[in-house]
């Protein structure tokens, strides 16, 4: 049987498109609010980005760029756009909707892919030590610090998170023009 970790890795995605559907029908925009939260999400792209442009995954343990402050800018990245979509979908049930998924989904395949970089890469536990999870250190590690890497940014298809963001953007946008007017 598998375990929850390994189970929330493979539904996580198609989860996400079930609430973006949700979302849709639960956000109650306004301008502002789309506003304010496209540039959280903004924020939250450029963080994932930078995150994308430097990991070499399952090659190397990466603790340069945003890995020099925050052990998972990517997942931190994620954590800004979905902070972003619920500024602009102005509704308290998603934002708790969020906490939920993220605590159920995102917190245990976070711990997974710690355990794994910890057993494949000796030096993560002295990173792990020195560099928080989630909420980013002031001053970088001192490990390799790397450049960033349009080719790693493309291999690993970074892209998409624009393209979704910007879809979920424009539909919620529709939303407040066509059916909350």
């Amino acid at each position: 049987m598998p375990s929850w970790s390994s189970t929330a890795r493979r539904i996580r995605v198609p989860l996400g498109f079930a609430f973006a559907i949700v979302y849709l029908w639960l956000a109650k925009p306004t301008g502002h609010s789309i506003a304010v939260g496209a540039c959280i999400a903004a924020l939250g792209l450029t963080v994932r980005a930078l995150a994308s442009g430097h990991v070499t995954k399952n090659e190397q343990l990466t603790t340069g760029g945003p890995y020099a402050y925050v052990r998972n800018p990517l997942y931190l990245g994620s954590m800004l756009i979905a902070a972003g979509f619920a500024v602009a979908g102005l509704n308290w049930w998603i934002p708790g909707l969020l906490v939920v998924m993220f605590i159920l989904i995102y917190l245990p395949v976070v711990r997974a892919e710690e355990a794994f970089l910890r057993a494949t890469f000796p030096e993560f536990e002295a990173y792990s030590s020195a560099v928080p999870r989630f909420f980013p250190r002031f001053s970088a590690f001192g490990g390799k610090h790397g450049t960033f890497s349009w080719d790693l940014y493309c291999k690993h298809r970074e892209y998409n998170a624009v393209v979704g963001t910007a879809f979920m953007l424009a539909a919620v946008t529709a939303k407040l023009l066509w059916w909350t007017g």
